[in-house]
């Protein structure tokens, strides 16, 4: 990335790791789940101290960074009410007037499947502009690589999930993992993350048949 664009760059992601640090206050206040907080915000602070770091050195466009900002603000939210329970519901009919919940006949609460789905929509792009830096990689295939990433990532964390089943107790175990009681919910979770990088990864691939854009311009 040009110097220019590096220094461009920092003031937004600065705002937007400011903005990260109030909403984590804010979902720590009077939480719902005390008990459970300190497990689900495990990934939290690493996740920002990594953007910190990241935004410090110019690592990402702000397009690039933005997503990366979003996936963490889509976590915290979910943190706070330990995913299972975000009242998405109850804000839709406050807002707009309309329960998803009743109109797709919904009985679990799908906010952990809307963040994985996030995460593959919008993580292909981040690790597909750093595979391109410097030339290493074809537009294509940086976001096929990246694509590749994304899925590992999912199911990695799948596993992760798996380990903290057997070495914690059940009901902590169920309670981070989200299940809702559905023997599936992982590979569903997987198949929702692969079905958002999937999508990125085409509209990508596609986009790199006009030469004439830059990388700067993809990540927009």
């Amino acid at each position: 990335m040009p110097l220019h664009s590096r220094l461009h760059a920092r003031p937004v992601q600065l705002f937007l790791l400011a903005g990260l640090l109030g909403l984590l206050a804010l979902s720590l206040w009077s939480p719902p789940f005390p008990r459970y907080q300190l497990l689900q915000h495990l990934p939290t602070v690493p996740a920002w101290i990594a953007l910190l770091i990241a935004a410090r050195r110019g690592t990402f466009a702000n397009a690039s960074f933005a997503a990366l900002a979003a996936l963490l603000a889509l976590h915290i939210v979910g943190a706070r009410w330990t995913y299972s329970f975000v009242p998405y519901d109850a804000w839709s009919r406050e807002l707009l007037g309309w329960s998803p919940e009743r109109h797709f006949g919904w009985t679990r609460n799908h906010y952990d499947r809307f963040v994985h789905l996030m995460f593959g929509l919008l993580g292909v792009a981040p690790l597909a502009a750093l595979l391109e830096c410097g030339g290493r990689f074809s537009r294509r295939a940086a976001a096929l690589v990246a694509c590749s990433i994304v899925l590992a990532a999912s199911g990695l964390y799948e596993v992760f999930e798996w380990l903290l089943t057997i070495a914690v107790a059940p009901e902590q175990a169920e309670t981070y993992n989200g299940q809702q009681g559905d023997a599936f919910d992982a590979q569903k979770d997987m198949a929702l993350a692969a079905a958002g990088a999937a999508l990125t990864t085409a509209v990508r691939v596609w986009a790199a048949r006009s030469p004439a854009r830059s990388t700067e311009e993809s990540l927009s």
